[in-house]
């Protein structure tokens, strides 16, 4: 079957490796001029597996006004007339339910230790590298209150198969010395050792290249916009580009935010809005004291991820800005909480700043599977969570779409 896939992001890129795997017939079309170029840059670089519970949680609510009012809060809102904003932002208070919040949690760490599975599979069958490493993720706690209600999420998700350990300051320190310079501050931490890290980017270039090798060479088109789905009678008839017309026999939408407006012509709404975020990228020196374990600052929700001899700094969420222009008021906040936390950190240079529009669904849950035309299929909707649920998402969709029985319940993800 030949397949068009929508996006060359790292859900584009491992949609199209899993579909080859299968033995389809692959094209990848992109509006960039390569693989990786949007969301997928310069992301946070966790592969988070077990942290995965949803924005939308209830207790976000009560911290929302002080988020929304500090001109340094993690949390930003421009309000505009735009009734896809007001729409997502609706379902979003309605997924803020306990209940709603668990299962949501439960279905979502159920996908993320399947992606830990097949990442591990795809790096030992295809050697790829892209500063890749196994450290394990440490969530730092500065306040007893979070870290109490930390440990009760820890104990619900050990009854769902993920395996973690509470530490106090201490067990802190010594797991991470680079967290020397906010010691008094530390409450306590949760520490997952499964958790990994890894350069989103130069893993979506090292899937492009297996793949124009690979027996069943894939095809890529750049500098492709797709701007209609032509559909009659249920079924996509062609995709409208700016190189022309393009046909085949499915197609999957796996473009991020562009996701939005070809689901919407195909009939139905996904509900993606973009939350843009921003990173920092740092040259280390000898002298350099930077985490070697992937670190979450939860107070002000800032990840740091090593690779190789570069920091990775993220954080920041932006609602009602859809541009990639980067706002130095953010990045000056992003620098603060890094000259804060690692006051030792002595890069070689300025950090390299990014930002970046993550596809961000309500309640957090990505869309895998077929819609109401029968030869299309999306794999979006990710959000923050894209790189770390990659693997798992693009080999779901691949054998959803070719009839193959998978671990993940059917119905979980479906449209």
């Amino acid at each position: 079957m030949h397949i068009i896939v929508i996006g060359a992001g790292i859900i584009g890129m491992t949609s199209a490796y899993y579909l080859s795997k299968m033995g389809h017939q692959v094209s990848v079309v992109d509006a960039c001029a390569g693989s990786g170029q949007m969301t997928s840059k310069a992301n946070g670089a966790q592969l988070s597996y077990s942290f995965v519970a949803p924005l939308a949680e209830p207790a976000v609510l009560p911290k929302l006004p002080a988020w929304l009012l500090s001109a340094q809060s993690p949390l930003s809102l421009r309000l505009r007339a735009d009734p896809q904003q007001w729409r997502w932002a609706m379902a979003f208070l309605a997924a803020c339910r306990n209940e709603k919040s668990r299962q949501t949690s439960a279905e979502l760490l159920a996908l993320g230790l399947y992606s830990r599975q097949m990442v591990h599979q795809l790096i030992a069958d295809e050697m790829l590298s892209f500063d890749f490493s196994s450290s394990g993720k440490l969530l730092v706690y500065q306040d007893a209150a979070s870290y109490a209600a930390a440990r009760k999420q820890m104990d619900y998700q050990a009854a769902l198969g993920s395996t973690q350990v509470a530490l106090d300051r201490k067990r802190c320190l010594e797991l991470e010395p680079a967290l020397r310079g906010i010691r008094e501050q530390i409450a306590g931490g949760i520490f997952t050792r499964s958790e990994d890290a890894g350069d989103c980017l130069k893993l979506c270039c090292e899937l492009e290249r297996k793949l124009r090798q690979g027996p069943q060479k894939v095809e890529f088109f750049y500098n492709t916009p797709v701007m209609r789905l032509h559909h009659q009678d249920g079924r996509v008839t062609r995709l409208q580009t700016q190189a022309g017309d393009m046909t085949a026999d499915a197609y999957v939408i796996a473009n991020g935010i562009g996701a939005q407006v070809l689901a919407r012509q195909a009939g139905f709404n996904p509900l993606i809005y973009p939350l843009k975020g921003y990173s920092l990228t740092y040259e280390l020196t000898s002298q350099s004291e930077a985490p070697r374990v992937s670190v979450s600052d939860v107070h002000n929700k800032v990840v740091y991820a090593r690779l190789g001899n570069r920091l990775r700094v993220a954080g920041m969420v932006d609602i009602g800005d859809s541009s990639n222009s980067i706002h130095p008021r953010r990045i000056a906040s992003l620098k603060r909480a890094v000259e804060h936390y690692l006051p030792a950190l002595h890069p070689a240079d300025e950090p390299v700043a990014w930002a970046g529009l993550r596809p961000a669904r309500p309640d957090s849950k990505p869309l895998i599977g077929q819609t109401p035309l029968r030869n299309l299929w999306i794999n979006a909707g990710q959000g923050a969570l894209g790189f770390t649920l990659a693997a798992g998402s693009a080999a779901l969709l691949a054998n959803r779409l070719s009839g193959v029985p998978t671990t993940v319940a059917d119905n979980l993800f479906a449209p």
